[in-house]
């Protein structure tokens, strides 16, 4: 990329207040992760026995009920925080290879809510409901494209909403699939925290 194309999208980015936006989502990011962990840690230490939990969930249920519940999560806005599943990833006997197979649910759960956005323009009450619903990001989305699709995977934004907007605004399937690949990245962040705890 030339410099004269740096200075322009540069002007563009401050012109529309993405660097305000980075900073208080890394803010958020950083917070939500460091209450997540100190949260996990205090109930631990005075109320509950996590270790205990995921193992009785380890022995209770079969991977392939938590996976499904975890798909159904990351399709239909986030709804059960991932990082309860890394924990529960932790104990099982692979737990980097249950954390790759959940990172990609979670990729293949955005693309489902990618589709689901495309679908809605066919039903137009449903359309305008959610269009209102997810309107800060599809502003945010139409002004950054890719950028913002990358925010989304690795940061506090909702993947599956920022999925959800993509497919509704019609955004570029193969550009949404590269950029949604760093969903990979935040599950190994995560990973290395989450898996040092527990």
């Amino acid at each position: 990329m030339s410099p004269r194309r740096l200075l322009i999208l540069n002007r563009y980015y401050r012109i529309t207040q993405f660097y305000p936006f980075l900073k208080s989502t890394a803010y958020k990011a950083a917070t939500i992760a460091t209450v997540f962990v100190l949260l996990l840690v205090s109930l631990e230490i005075f109320l509950l026995d996590f270790n205990l939990i995921l193992n009785n969930l380890v022995d209770t249920y079969s991977p392939k009920i938590i996976y499904s519940v975890f798909l159904l999560s990351e399709t239909f806005l986030g709804l059960v925080p991932p990082e309860m599943f890394i924990a529960w990833a932790s104990k099982l006997e692979i737990p980097w290879g249950a954390l790759f197979i959940l990172a990609t649910l979670s990729y293949i759960g955005g693309i489902i809510s990618y589709f689901l956005g495309t679908r809605l323009f066919l039903i137009p009450s449903v359309k305008n409901h959610i269009e209102n619903k997810v309107q800060k990001h599809i502003v945010n989305l139409r002004k950054w494209g890719g950028i913002f699709v990358f925010l989304g995977a690795v940061s506090p934004v909702p993947h599956s909403v920022v999925s959800l907007a993509s497919g509704l605004i019609g955004y570029n399937f193969k550009s949404y699939l590269l950029w949604s690949l760093f969903r990979y990245f935040r599950f190994v962040i995560y990973a290395l925290v989450i898996f040092g705890i527990f």
